[in-house]
């Protein structure tokens, strides 16, 4: 049976918020999330709160990469069952791109291409799993699985192509 763990958030005003995790092994992990974009995490000693073992700061740019690395696979289940030719790519949202400031919805990208927008991530957050009304930024990326062909028709459409 997979357990999900639960952080408890604690408003940090003017830094951002500390986010706090106890995990099975029964080590406690805080990340405080600094509202521009800078993550640290730290390791606390579970008798103590306030005796920080050791920390790590992290750009946005790797918070970013830890984020990918600690993030699942949404479809690497799929390959251990069946023989599947399924790709998965990130998709920036250019300044150029005829639906920076429009929704999911106005893509129509599941019907026109077959492929899927799993995720979108943002400077200093993800959205996984995004409704119709969701409204893409310049700068986003979005997470498309789909066919190769697919996958390439999407990177067309959000392009401009």
């Amino acid at each position: 049976m997979e357990r999900t763990a639960h952080p408890r958030k604690t408003s940090l005003p003017g830094v951002g918020a500390r986010y706090d995790l106890t995990t099975d092994a029964g080590h406690h992990l805080s990340v405080v999330a600094h509202q521009d974009g800078r993550r640290i995490i730290a390791f606390h000693d579970p008798e103590d709160d306030d005796a920080c073992k050791d920390a790590a700061p992290l750009a946005p740019h790797e918070a970013t990469a830890l984020a990918q690395l600690l993030t699942p696979d949404p479809v690497a289940h799929l390959s251990q069952h069946v023989e599947i030719d399924l790709v998965t790519e990130h998709i920036p949202v250019t300044s150029k791109s005829p639906y920076s400031g429009r929704t999911l919805g106005d893509t129509q990208v599941r019907s026109r291409t077959g492929a899927s927008i799993v995720a979108v991530l943002r400077r200093t957050s993800a959205e996984p799993s995004p409704t119709p009304d969701f409204r893409f930024a310049t700068g986003d990326v979005l997470v498309v699985v789909g066919t190769r062909e697919g996958v390439d028709a999407v990177a067309e459409l959000i392009a401009g192509g």
